[in-house]
């Protein structure tokens, strides 16, 4: 019998973005935001790709599954990531120290 991977999840966060940093990390939650630092400018959407890749990359997802819903022309962004609950648990395991 075929196991079957349960459906994707839909997750709604909210990311704070610094671009033109020294390099791509993720620093953690503060405020209530996930904090990014992209070396991207925020030129023609460049820092808004590489969010939604550096964001991908993490949770093991493509980058299709990873959406800006508002702020494309902010540092304050809210984020809707299509995630198995298993990946986003993990992933969320391991940043609880940066809350």
């Amino acid at each position: 019998m075929k196991k079957e991977n349960p459906p994707p999840a839909e997750k709604i966060i909210n990311l704070w973005v610094q671009p033109r940093a020294s390099r791509n990390e993720i620093l953690g939650y503060r405020d209530g935001f996930l904090r990014l630092r992209v070396t991207a400018a925020p030129v023609d959407g460049e820092a808004n790709r590489l969010c939604q890749k550096i964001l991908a990359e993490s949770l093991g997802v493509s980058a299709s599954q990873v959406e800006i819903l508002n702020g494309q022309k902010s540092r304050r962004k809210r984020v809707r990531i299509k995630v198995n609950l298993a990946q986003w648990q993990g992933w969320e395991y391991g940043r609880e120290g940066d809350r």
